[in-house]
């Protein structure tokens, strides 16, 4: 019993850190596409995905992200995997929300 709770616990931390490092290497992907494409001001504030993605080659990811004012959620579907394959394939999906700042901030 004592060795299969450890199992469970030591399979438990090797998820939570390759959870935590997709999201990393999938907001790096990111910040690089964008600056690819001339968007350096461009800047990633956070990426939301499920929690069964760092195990699929197709996953939907959520990233919000600013560019001088503006605030928009973005759906990108990723084709490929940041960590094991040698490309990944990021594709726009849609724009969730858009959000403008008017106005002077001191």
């Amino acid at each position: 019993m004592g060795r299969l709770f450890s199992l469970i616990i030591i399979a438990g931390l090797a998820y939570g850190g390759l959870y935590v490092y997709y999201g990393v290497a999938v907001k790096q992907e990111v910040e690089q596409a964008m600056a690819d494409r001339g968007l350096t001001a461009l800047e990633v504030e956070r990426i939301d995905y499920t929690p069964l993605a760092p195990l699929s080659t197709r996953a939907t990811v959520s990233a919000d992200v600013t560019y001088r004012g503006a605030e928009a959620t973005v759906e990108l579907r990723l084709t490929g995997h940041p960590l094991f394959s040698d490309e990944l394939r990021m594709e726009l999906d849609g724009l969730q929300a858009l959000r403008l700042r008017i106005g002077s901030g001191d």
